[in-house]
């Protein structure tokens, strides 16, 4: 079975590569996905039959559910022949043609032949007299994401389908360009009775009554002087690509039909455990002042983000360039020091300014939440204590000075006391959590980091320990048979060894 997906270029028989018209000559069932396109009349007139898909386009209204469903008949089509069967799109089947990517998405029992011919883009590219190696967004009319509009580069807009896609194009548009910012619209580019070309500012562009399924629209960059506050403005700044792609295309291939079983079979909760491992191995790379494995660790745990990002575009729910988009719009906003022009003396007072931008952003989402309610509850214990006792400090909710603290976990270690005269397990668990969160406390009055704290005496437990282990190994003797005051004298040993 076969699906020979061929391009119709983009214009008349005389665009049509050789190759191409050849293999519609031949003896096989012919469907296109619509007859709108210059070249399907004179395939008429030389007698090559086809059927296309135009009927299905009245049946609904999202061009989502069209797609699907060319799709889905395609599949039925070679199923039902057994054989080959031609598939012509518009241009290249590779440029805006969404069922196409559909189809290979969507097939792994079925070989998809893909045959080139000239895209629509070529012939506006020259009835532009524009060179896109001099830098180029292009983008769908249909289906764009506002993130990718860019006022430093120039875009150049397919498939402005019809009047209505161009006023919600335009109205879309003019939240980042001025209303009188010059455009051109091409119609029938290449097609010498039908190429249209007009300059028109960008609030003309739904007035133009000729414009169909051949209308593109370029928008050329601002020059500096012209950007004024719209693309300019830091608020709204987008950002067009991203260095990531690779890294996104291979993960989108191990989710894909063909991917691999493992990575197609994960979804966040089961790709938390390895996030949290990542981190900490980035956080191991850094202690040991390794470049060249911090280099690798982070390749890992950005391999987590884009992981994470490819389930969610799959449901239709982010993509990176909302990642990134998001942290960097967040960056700024949360930094007025730097960019708008908001004065500090200090560290500390740029931590209380993003503390406060913070909590003025819960104060404006829907979803509010208590003080501690954003603290992740992921956390390790002590650092999440840490967090939380901070938090509690910027409402008043503070010791005055450490005396009350010292006191506290004196406090707590007479309840744990009781607790354990009690002989109750609960109670004696309770407790000592008590006495772990007073201690966070002390640690936070004199500056200490728990975490820290806790993992150099980690540290040093684990080498002292490496010290008797190689002693008794050395001297070929027996853990069994040795008592703790034997062990404790090679512990001090070790102390002194430091």
């Amino acid at each position: 079975m076969k699906i020979t997906v061929l391009g119709l270029g983009p214009g008349g028989i005389d665009l049509l590569p050789v190759k191409n018209l050849k293999i519609l000559k031949a003896d096989l069932p012919i469907f296109l996905r619509t007859e709108q396109h210059p070249v399907v009349e004179e395939l008429r007139m030389l007698g090559i039959k086809f059927k296309s898909f135009d009927t299905i386009y009245e049946k609904h209204n999202a061009f989502e559910d069209v797609y699907n469903e060319i799709v889905e008949v395609l599949i039925s089509k070679v199923k039902e022949s057994q054989n080959e069967i031609i598939y012509g799109v518009p241009g290249n089947p590779m440029v805006a043609e969404k069922t196409v990517k559909l189809l290979i998405k969507k097939v792994s029992d079925i070989e998809i032949d893909l045959i080139t011919a000239p895209s629509g883009l070529e012939a506006v590219y020259t009835a532009l007299r524009i060179d896109p190696c001099d830098g180029l967004v292009i983008l769908d009319a249909l289906n764009f994401n506002e993130k990718s509009l860019n006022g430093k580069l120039p875009l150049l807009f397919t498939q402005v389908y019809n009047k209505m896609v161009a006023s919600e194009l335009k109205l879309t548009l003019m939240d980042y360009y001025p209303e009188e910012h010059a455009i051109r619209v091409v119609k029938g580019a290449g097609i010498s009775d039908q190429e249209i070309i007009v300059e028109v500012p960008l609030y003309q562009l739904d007035r133009l009554d000729w414009i169909d399924h051949l209308t593109s629209l370029y928008i050329p960059a601002f020059k500096e002087q012209d950007a004024g506050n719209k693309i300019q403005d830091y608020n709204s700044t987008v950002y067009p690509a991203y260095c990531l792609d690779p890294l996104v295309e291979v993960m989108d291939k191990l989710r894909g039909p063909n991917g691999c079983p493992w990575d197609q079979e994960q979804n966040h909760n089961s790709l938390k455990k390895y996030l949290i491992e990542e981190a900490y191995e980035v956080l191991d790379a850094i202690d040991e002042k390794n470049m060249n494995k911090l280099c690798e660790e982070l390749g890992d745990l950005l391999l987590q983000v884009v992981f994470h990002t490819q389930i969610a575009v799959e449901k239709n729910q982010f993509d990176i360039n909302d990642v990134i988009s998001g942290i960097t719009e967040k960056l700024i906003r949360r930094h007025p020091h730097v960019f708008a022009g908001v004065q500090v003396e200090s560290a500390g007072e740029v931590e209380v300014n993003w503390e406060d931008i913070k909590e003025q952003e819960k104060a404006n989402a829907e979803a509010k939440v208590t003080l501690l309610g954003d603290i992740p509850k992921n956390l390790p214990a002590l650092p999440r204590a840490e967090k939380i006792q901070k938090k509690a400090t910027r409402v008043g909710f503070d010791w005055p000075d450490i005396d009350g603290p010292w006191l506290k976990v004196k406090e707590e270690l007479h309840e744990f006391e009781e607790a354990v005269e009690l002989n109750n397990h609960t109670r004696r668990q309770e407790e000592m959590g008590d006495i772990l969160f007073a201690l966070v406390n002390i640690c936070r009055f004199y500056r200490i980091d728990p975490e820290k704290a806790l993992q150099y005496t980690n540290d040093k437990f684990i080498k002292r320990f490496a010290y008797i282990e190689k002693h008794i190994a050395q001297k070929k003797l027996d853990w069994d048979e040795l008592n703790l005051q034997y062990l404790d004298k090679l512990w001090e040993e070790a102390k002194k060894n430091e």
